[in-house]
């Protein structure tokens, strides 16, 4: 899930919320991000920075440096090849290397951090809210009733084994991006939907369908064994193959378009017609 206003630059990835990563994942760039949760093995090439806390899984490993204005959580075996900076307290686990050195305006404590799983119910817990599930959201606050800090709804979510990198963004299941998003790389999921006044810097191939919203513009080829369905100012510089093609009538598509089971072209929804026009037809 990418959300609104993400932003990939050449080296690092810039989100306005929160970011998590999944275990076994591999991101071949820095993040920016509100604050940052990475899971068990998890690569990360470049700086990690965030405005609120950092956690950080076992056997982690940080190509360059990490820095938080709050506070740090740090697992056993992480390895940070640059400097950690932390305003706020360190919570340090066993056997962590840090060369570049580190500091630490607070308290440091070496001991084993709360595991990454149970700030990941904190964020199902948010969700359920949004869902105005009330009576799971009243047993997991009862679970979770010491923590004060309700983490961004607006997430950036990689799931576990996910690999993004300049040429490919690989996810094992549904991908979902938001709007107002600059991504670079072929998208690689089983299925994706896309909201609008997004630009991606190369392909799609998904197993199922692709979705893109209003004002789109994808500079490759989408490939999908279902559908594809394209809305109005849409513009896809290469070309598609799919089963079947749904495109408005405002869409461009640069390339040839190849559609097993058929091609349709929308429109606009018709105006409601008037009451004259109602009695007209009637008649």
């Amino acid at each position: 899930m990418v959300p609104d206003n993400t932003k990939m630059e050449e080296h690092t990835i810039i989100v306005e919320g929160d970011v998590i990563v999944g275990n076994h994942s591999d991101i071949k760039y820095g993040v920016h991000a509100n604050s940052v949760i990475l899971g068990e093995r998890v690569e990360l090439a470049g700086d990690l920075i965030c405005k609120s806390d950092v956690r950080i899984d076992i056997w982690s490993q940080i190509g360059g440096n990490v820095k938080t204005d709050e506070d740090a959580y740090l697992g056993e075996f992480v390895n940070i090849d640059g400097k950690l900076i932390v305003k706020g307290d360190l919570d340090i686990g066993n056997d962590v290397k840090i060369n570049g050195g580190f500091e630490a305006k607070g308290w440091i404590v070496i001991r084993n951090p709360v595991p990454v799983i149970v700030y990941l119910f904190l964020y199902i817990s948010e969700l359920l809210r949004l869902g105005k599930d009330e009576e799971v959201e009243k047993a997991l606050s009862e679970l979770f009733d010491d923590e004060e800090e309700a983490l961004d709804p607006a997430a950036m979510i990689v799931p576990n084994g996910s690999s993004i990198s300049i040429d490919s963004i690989r996810v094992p299941a549904h991908a979902v991006v938001g709007n107002g998003c600059r991504l670079a790389g072929n998208i690689r999921s089983a299925s994706l939907e896309m909201g609008s006044d997004n630009t991606l810097y190369g392909s799609i191939r998904t197993m199922d369908n692709v979705y893109l919203g209003k004002n789109n513009s994808i500079h490759g080829n989408i490939v999908s064994r279902g559908m594809v369905r394209i809305a109005a100012d849409s513009h896809v510089l290469g070309e598609i193959n799919a089963r079947t093609v749904r495109i408005h009538e405002s869409a461009r598509v640069d390339g040839v378009i190849r559609a097993s089971e058929g091609i349709v072209f929308e429109r606009e929804e018709s105006a409601e017609l008037s009451d004259d026009q109602l009695m007209q037809l009637d008649v």
